[in-house]
């Protein structure tokens, strides 16, 4: 059955249902249950300026809407299961340079939502219809820039829990699982970032700085109807590929080995997030190579075992034995056993973060209980901490870097970071730090019986050099 609205009442159920679990007492009366309270932002100015900040919607709100306007709100009666839009009233001046707002009636009709009023209605029926229940909000509004149509609020209800923890966990929880509406946005933001990392890498005779293959991503994202990207896109090249975050993209390619781009569409408010790693040129040198195919290895071996139940720590543990071994192979380990350099934590020196994260509305998306306090290196920076579940959205993205901020401490024995130093064969490290980096990274549905990966994108390093020799001319 094809649904045609964003389904914002399921939404609101699931929501329902989750902080009925967490937080019972909230529901000891069925007549006076919670009314949750959200808000859009605002539109908000540049200081000194009459232009506008970038507007992104709060996706907590957009979750129990399916609006993408500004300066709007969405109530949830949870004991009528009732759901009312709330949008800014009509303003001349506003109508005069951007055009006339969605009606009431073409709202109702987009939405799915029991019925759409505008905001300065908001005080007047909280105050008529809520007079006896608690209003919950996961953020502080009747002292933010709300105040204009909450800042009465507290005088109207019998309470008010703003900034609930156990509301924000409830959203957290539902958006964690994705229903088929969800799937369908990010199967379709996955298609166009797979067509704009192709376009990227059979372009590549345009290309001699990473602006250029900034600017590819984004003529080709923005040509599919992808207006924003998931985050800012990652284009770096050289040593900067042992950069995790690197957003400069502004350097030339010439004396360098590999391109690392990170970057993924956004479609109606649902991320993708894919990396691949390349050669510049279309030849891997022999080192490149096989940290390449490393990385590889530990990304398809990870990948099979993407299922319900599976541990995301016993993954993240995999992808550093197979690391250990492969750099033992290598030799850029040595002098101790598999177990006694996992052991040492050494591998974190090379691969830093975490196997993946949760996808959704963000990037870096709710529910994986990250915990970045825990001393161990191999997991703090792990941002799932839970076993897998169908419908979870995750990445898989190992990687291998040649960072001398991250390696060097290891070199010198800094006193907390133990003796993991002493397996490194510097002699032999000294051929790869111009690989700088591989990621390689891919977006993954958890399904009943297993996966469905997203990402279609080549990975073969063969293929992946004929494409580019293809666009080279030097095939």
């Amino acid at each position: 059955m094809t649904i045609e609205k964003y389904p914002a009442k399921a939404h609101a159920l699931r929501v329902e249902q989750n902080l009925y679990e967490l937080a019972p007492m909230y529901f000891s009366n069925a007549a006076e249950g919670p009314v949750l309270l959200l808000a859009s932002p605002r539109i908000v100015y540049w200081p000194f300026c009459d232009q506008t900040q970038p507007f992104r919607q709060n996706r907590n709100f957009y979750y129990l809407s399916g609006c993408d306007l500004p300066d709007s709100y969405i109530t949830y009666d949870t004991s009528s299961r009732t759901l009312v839009l709330y949008l800014p009233p009509v303003d001349a001046d506003e109508v005069m340079w951007s055009g006339q707002p969605i009606s009431i009636d073409k709202a109702k009709a987009q939405f799915d939502v029991d019925d759409v009023r505008y905001s300065d209605k908001l005080g007047n029926d909280i105050a008529s219809g809520f007079s006896r229940r608690t209003i919950f909000t996961v953020e502080s509004l009747t002292g933010s820039g709300h105040a204009r149509d909450l800042g009465e609020l507290p005088k109207y209800v019998k309470a008010l829990a703003e900034a609930d923890s156990h509301l924000l966990e409830a959203l957290e929880e539902a958006r964690m699982i994705k229903d088929e509406y969800e799937i369908g946005l990010m199967r379709q933001a996955a298609a166009i970032s797979n067509h704009a990392h192709l376009k990227v890498m059979s372009t590549m005779n345009l290309h001699t700085n990473e602006t250029h293959i900034h600017a590819e991503f984004l003529y080709h994202s923005l040509r599919a109807g992808s207006k924003n990207q998931s985050y800012d896109p990652i284009c770096c090249s050289g040593h900067s590929c042992s950069t995790l975050h690197y957003v400069k993209n502004d350097e030339d390619f010439a004396g360098r080995q590999l391109i690392l781009i990170d970057a993924g569409a956004e479609w109606k408010q649902y991320a993708s997030d894919v990396t691949r790693t390349f050669p510049i040129d279309g030849e891997w040198t022999m080192e490149a190579r096989a940290i390449y195919d490393l990385v590889l290895d530990m990304q398809t071996s990870c990948e099979k075992l993407v299922a319900p139940g599976a541990s995301w720590e016993e993954l993240q543990l995999l992808a550093h034995k197979i690391l250990v071994k492969g750099f033992l192979k290598l030799g850029i380990f040595k002098g101790g056993s598999e177990e006694e350099i996992l052991d040492s934590r050494v591998s974190s020196a090379f691969f830093p973060h975490g196997l993946g994260h949760m996808l959704g509305m963000d990037t870096h998306d709710t529910g994986g209980k990250a915990n970045y306090s825990d001393p161990d290196p191999m997991f703090r920076y792990l941002r799932i901490r839970r076993n897998l579940e169908p419908g979870m959205v995750v990445t898989v993205e190992p990687g291998i870097y040649f960072s001398p901020f991250l390696i060097n401490p290891y070199i010198r024995g800094d006193e907390n970071l133990g003796f993991g130093g002493r397996f490194i064969d510097t002699d032999v490290l000294e051929k790869y730090w111009d690989v700088g980096g591989v990621r390689i990274e891919d977006d993954v549905l958890v399904t009943e019986t297993g996966r469905e990966n997203f990402t279609k994108v080549p990975k073969d390093p063969d293929v992946i050099s004929a494409i580019i020799k293809k666009a080279l001319g030097t095939s």
